[in-house]
């Protein structure tokens, strides 16, 4: 993926074929952090922390769902996508590439989590890691691609 122009109000990426098909097989895997993940508070025992917790919970399923909403709108949106001779032009504005940034972040994290939270390299891949090994490596190649082109070519 290759940025081929910025402005204030617009980033144009080059995708090959192949790119495009990653990215979006990435972005179906959304929401990938388990629901769980997130509790209100690290230490137990807090007055009104369960009912705390189901309110954090169920704001965090709220959102998630808006996410997808949006995500399936965005991806659905003809514009998004030009074809062209040898791939894929993809158009984001400044906050579109902000948030598919946060929802390839919660890609990256959640894979990270259902691998266990490993601390080193995986020593073995087998056909339950290898597919949250993958999540996680690809969607932290396109976050860091979207961080260069944000953050310029410096």
């Amino acid at each position: 993926m290759n940025l081929i122009r910025s402005t204030r109000r617009q980033f144009q990426f080059r995708l090959g074929r192949r790119e495009k098909q990653v990215l979006l097989g990435l972005l179906e895997l959304y929401p990938c952090l388990p629901a769980a993940h997130q509790p209100l508070s690290k230490a137990g025992g807090l007055p009104g922390q369960e009912t705390g917790q189901g309110l954090l919970d169920e704001a965090l399923a709220e959102q998630r769902q808006d996410n997808r909403r949006q995500l399936q709108a965005l991806l659905a949106d003809p514009g998004r996508f030009q074809e062209e001779e040898t791939g894929w032009r993809l158009s984001l504005s400044p906050a579109d590439l902000e948030w598919l940034l946060q929802v390839l972040n919660d890609i990256r994290v959640g894979s990270w989590v259902l691998l266990g939270s490993p601390e080193k390299r995986l020593a073995r891949l087998d056909e339950k890691t290898a597919p949250h090994y993958w999540a996680m490596e690809m969607s932290g190649q396109f976050q860091m691609q979207f961080l260069e082109a944000i953050q310029g070519p410096n």
